[in-house]
């Protein structure tokens, strides 16, 4: 949930880990990880466009044996959800793998959580700068696993239903993985900032050149810079939808598939991949009888550092390494079984 950038804000359950594997379950929109702070547990959304832990927007924050008020301030800003409240340490626990001493944030207030106790940040720890009153940068739950001896590589790696802590699991995907470095463009250096282009159809007509972008699985949508998006509608024939703001057709009947240019590898994004589920219109609000596209607009035209947001709906259909150890993102064709 990258800050300051509206989007939906949905849930999906997350269920067992198996060693430092996590399952979850797909609900088209985010991911919902059940984990357990100090003496509570908590459904949080698995958010790589922001880095904060935090809860008590839902379910209260029960303080563990361990857990300590720093006596600092928190806040973040979603642009259409915040949180603000007192910053703790505690025991943070994913199942199986135990953090010590966590920062984490606990919400006096909230707003646009939707049902959800708080946020699990799995983004890079720049993003913490300046959320406290302090000021200082604060460790990610990736940080502490890794600093603290639980996971042997500075990585997650998030591949259909799973995320793996620590490693890559080569179950997760067929063919190579493309690595690409972290953009070197501001401000989409600060996330999990890649460079990529977009066309569409077999003549590879341009939708977005090469520019920065950033991976954010908060994101329901894949997000194109405006002037980018203008060329999306005028390529696929669809219109916005001024009551669900998705693109929207009659049909997907003629619609052709989407190319990601991503580290000198072309993946592939059929229409079945970045059209929203047809028996899921009406969670939107939509018409069960029309062809909605899970490609929105940004809001922003291009060249301003950050003109495209690879979102939920896109990357559940790919393995997505964040790497933090060697500053750079993987990504590779998710295997099918796994979706």
């Amino acid at each position: 949930m990258r800050r300051d950038h509206k989007k939906l804000v949905f849930a999906i359950a997350l269920a067992s880990f198996i060693t430092k594997v996590q399952s979850f379950e797909d609900l088209f929109t985010h991911g919902v990880i059940t984990v357990k702070v100090g003496a509570g547990t908590y459904s949080l959304l698995v958010d790589t466009g922001s880095s904060n832990t935090w809860m008590g927007a839902g379910e209260p924050y029960q303080p563990g044996p361990n857990s300590q008020d720093t006596g600092e301030t928190v806040y973040v800003s979603y642009g259409d959800a915040s949180f603000s409240g007192e910053e703790f340490t505690d025991d943070v626990t994913l199942d199986s793998l135990t953090i010590q001493g966590q920062s984490i944030g606990v919400a006096i207030s909230s707003t646009g959580m939707r049902g959800l106790d708080g946020v699990l940040g799995l983004g890079p720890s720049g993003l913490t700068q300046g959320t406290t009153s302090g000021g200082g940068e604060i460790p990610t739950v990736i940080d502490n696993l890794f600093s603290q001896g639980t996971i042997a590589a500075h990585l997650i790696s998030i591949a259909g239903k799973q995320i793996s802590y620590g490693k890559t699991d080569a179950s997760t995907f067929v063919g190579a993985i493309t690595y690409g470095p972290i953009t070197g463009t501001s401000p989409a250096n600060t996330f999990w900032g890649i460079d990529g282009s977009f066309t569409y159809g077999p003549s590879g007509t341009s939708i977005l050149a090469t520019t920065a972008g950033i991976i954010d699985h908060s994101s329901t949508r894949t997000l194109l810079a405006s002037d980018a998006y203008s060329t999306f509608l005028k390529l696929t024939g669809a219109t916005t939808d001024q009551k669900t703001s998705f693109a929207v057709l009659d049909s997907c009947d003629k619609l052709e598939s989407i190319s990601f240019d991503f580290g000198g590898a072309i993946f592939q994004i059929p229409v079945e991949k970045y059209r929203w589920p047809a028996d899921q219109n009406t969670v939107i609000g939509g018409d069960v009888d029309k062809c909605y596209l899970a490609v929105g607009d940004l809001g922003t035209k291009s060249g301003h550092g950050l003109d495209f947001i690879l979102g939920y709906n896109t990357l559940k259909h790919f393995t997505v390494i964040l790497d933090t150890g060697n500053s750079r993102v993987g990504i590779a064709k998710g295997n099918a079984s796994l979706l």
